[in-house]
This record gives structure tokens, C-alpha cells and sequence, in this order.
């Protein structure tokens, strides 16, 4: 990765191709600007990829950062899939990067999502979704006497410093073979376990200091990654 330069930040003209995408989402526009979203945001991106997922070994040695740009690699793809999809706008107006520890692929593994647009950026950590047999090894550690605590213990500063959503919550009921009683019976009903941070301080994103920023809140959220990594290292182990 030696040919990628130092991150010092995201460029004005790379807010603003962003916020003007949003309003020109065709492929006419986007092929006249393609180069300036080439040098203005995809190589600051790639600067930033490496610079923080650098950092966030510090605290997650087994973090894992790749630098592609195709979709396989921590930054998303500009081409948005409308398959399935209303809106049919062919491009994300915003940018988005995974870095993720575990022996699964990037979104089956527990991690840190950070993303911004021309309105502001945030910071992710956790897993989004699991999967059926992640759900059933994290429920396993929800009820467990000595896990179960410590997901609490997580937690449990997020929910006090405050400026954090946690989510989410996806069953009504306690699954089937749990106590509707249980003391964790909150948790278990979640299908995916996160949290997440907004910021609007556009300036921010334009200097190399955002590195710094988001890693202040990856600390934050390290006590919730590393519960996470355990569970996924449970689930591997059966398996």
C-alpha cells in the first residue's frame, strides 16, 4: 500500500460532487464528473482506509481494512443495486467503509462502519445483522451467566454517555426456549446488535484530524466489538 498517500482529508470538491450527485442521480452527469469523483473522493478514501484501519488495530489487532474499491473492499461501491429496489437512482451519494474482525466475510463478521455524505458523517460498531446461526450462538451468549454480564457491562456506557442508537430490535417476544423472564430478555430479542454515533461537522471530514475523531469513538465502542468478536469466535468454533 506504499503508492497510497497520507490521508489529510476529504476535499470541499468532493462534499460538493457528492451534494450535487444527489441532485443529478443519472449516468450522463456522472460520466462528465467521473474524474473528479476518481482524484476529489475515491483516493482520499483510499487514504483513509489505510490510515484507519492502521489505528484501529491498536485497539482491535485482528481488524481487518482492504483498500478495492469494487465493492470487496472496505469502501462501498458507488453503483447502488436497484434490483430489488423503487428507486431506481443508479448512485449512492454517500460514502461508506467497513472494517471488520472475524473468519467470515465483511458483512457476516462484527466491526466498524464509518460513512458520510455532504450532510455529516458517523461512526458504526457491532454487527448489523446476523445470520441464523450467529443468532442462535448469540443468544446462547446472551443467556450465558458469565457472557450475558459482560454484554451488560458493554453496553451499558453507551446507554449512559448518551448521543448513541443502539439497535436493533427485531423479535417482539423472547425466542422459543427462553424464559419470557429472563433478565436479559430485552436482548434477545435483537436480531443484529449495534451502535452508532452522528456528527454534522463537515469540517471534519476536510481534515486529517477525522482519523483521530472516529477512533475517539471506536474506544468507545471497543468494550461492544470485542464481546461481538467473542461470540463469533464461539460460533466458529462449533462449526
Amino acid at each position: 500500500m506504499g503508492d497510497i498517500a497520507p490521508f489529510t482529508g476529504f476535499p470541499e470538491e468532493g462534499l460538493h460532487f457528492l451534494q450535487t450527485l444527489e441532485k443529478n442521480n443519472n449516468r450522463d452527469w456522472f460520466q462528465k464528473y467521473k474524474q473528479l469523483y476518481l482524484d476529489r473522493v475515491v483516493a482520499p478514501a483510499q487514504s483513509f482506509v489505510v490510515a484507519m484501519g492502521e489505528k484501529l488495530q491498536e485497539i482491535a489487532p485482528g481488524i481487518r481494512y482492504d483498500t478495492r474499491t469494487n465493492g470487496q473492499g472496505s469502501m462501498n461501491r458507488i453503483y447502488r443495486d436497484i434490483r430489488f429496489s423503487k428507486d431506481k437512482s443508479p448512485y449512492n451519494t454517500h460514502v461508506w467503509f467497513g472494517f471488520w474482525e472475524g473468519f467470515g466475510k465483511k458483512m457476516e463478521s462484527p466491526g466498524y462502519g464509518i460513512g458520510f455524505d455532504w450532510e455529516g458523517w458517523g461512526i458504526h460498531g457491532g454487527h448489523h445483522m446476523f445470520s441464523r446461526t450467529m443468532l442462535e450462538t448469540y443468544r446462547e451468549a446472551v443467556d450465558d451467566e458469565t457472557l450475558g454480564p459482560e454484554l451488560e457491562k458493554a453496553v451499558g456506557p453507551l446507554q449512559q454517555a448518551g448521543g448513541f442508537e443502539i439497535g436493533e430490535v427485531k423479535y417482539k417476544r423472547v425466542p422459543r426456549g427462553y424464559d419470557p423472564d429472563h433478565p436479559r430478555a430485552h436482548w434477545l430479542r435483537y436480531g443484529g446488535l449495534w451502535a452508532y454515533k452522528k456528527f454534522k461537522e463537515l469540517e471534519v471530514l476536510q481534515k486529517p484530524e477525522l482519523v483521530d475523531r472516529c477512533f475517539e469513538v471506536a474506544q468507545e465502542l471497543a468494550p461492544l466489538h470485542h464481546w461481538l468478536v467473542k461470540v463469533d469466535k464461539k460460533l466458529r468454533a462449533k462449526y
